[in-house]
């Protein structure tokens, strides 16, 4: 059931910022080099690991990283750090920190919500990109 959730949370997180970044479904920058990718090619990285169960599915928390930023570069932390106080304002950083030191359990139900959830704002995104190429 939390493999359902993520990736659903996933999808929603890399349409999200790929049309926030170019505008299409299709192709985002990642968030620490800006390199633009195709989304088949991109993971949704997060700034506090995904081991932290309170600020997992935080939105502030995970945006569109080229693998090799995520994966390699174990998230580039430093630049994701400046990265997430230019969209969401100083100290949003001090705060996802200390978020991510409560205590947060899942229920198979919450599980359930957010995957149905984001499921439904991604096809909301998908329904946003069609009506911009149709204008």
């Amino acid at each position: 059931i939390k493999r359902r959730a993520w990736d659903a949370f996933s999808k929603y997180i890399r349409l999200r910022d790929c049309l926030k970044t170019t505008g299409t479904l299709t192709q985002g920058k990642c968030i620490t080099c800006g390199k633009l990718l195709s989304i088949g090619f991109c993971d949704a990285g997060h700034f506090i690991s995904r081991r932290y169960h309170s600020t997992l599915f935080d939105e502030r928390n995970c945006h569109l990283q080229c693998r090799y930023c995520n994966r390699y570069l174990n998230g580039n932390l430093l630049e994701y750090r400046r990265q997430i106080i230019n969209l969401y304002g100083e100290g949003v950083d001090i705060q996802l920190e200390d978020e991510a030191m409560e205590i947060k359990k899942y229920t198979p139900q919450d599980l359930t919500e957010l995957e149905r959830y984001y499921k439904i704002e991604a096809e909301k995104l998908q329904c946003l990109a069609e009506s911009r190429r149709a204008e």
